[in-house]
């Protein structure tokens, strides 16, 4: 279960990483309350998960899932480059999140 709270945490580390872009600086009212709820969220479920999970892999993992996440949603929703050592690079960092769960008990 707290696999599953830590992905979810990841996820919404993307969602305020994301929001951040749309708050245009937090001058724009319902984005930036969208972003502080989802970064809020985020690092309650991050505390949550870090009660069993070793904090070294709990925050490498939020840390990953939200860097790819974030660049995915870039390239997909802003346009962001998409050239192949950049997506090389994202799936090392994918494969180092399945490494740490792979490799951490719990």
């Amino acid at each position: 279960m707290n696999w599953f709270i830590l992905v979810v945490a990841g996820l919404l580390e993307t969602g305020w990483a994301i929001g951040l872009k749309y708050t245009d600086g937090f001058t724009r009212l319902w984005p930036t309350v969208w972003t502080a709820l989802a970064m809020v969220v985020s690092l309650g479920l991050l505390g949550l998960a870090m009660k069993s999970l070793p904090v070294g892999t709990a925050y490498a993992v939020w840390v990953g899932i939200g860097a790819v996440g974030t660049a995915v949603l870039g390239i997909v929703l802003l346009g962001d480059s998409a050239q192949p050592a950049r997506l090389l690079s994202l799936g090392l960092i994918l494969a180092g999140v399945i490494g740490l769960k792979l490799t951490t008990p719990a």
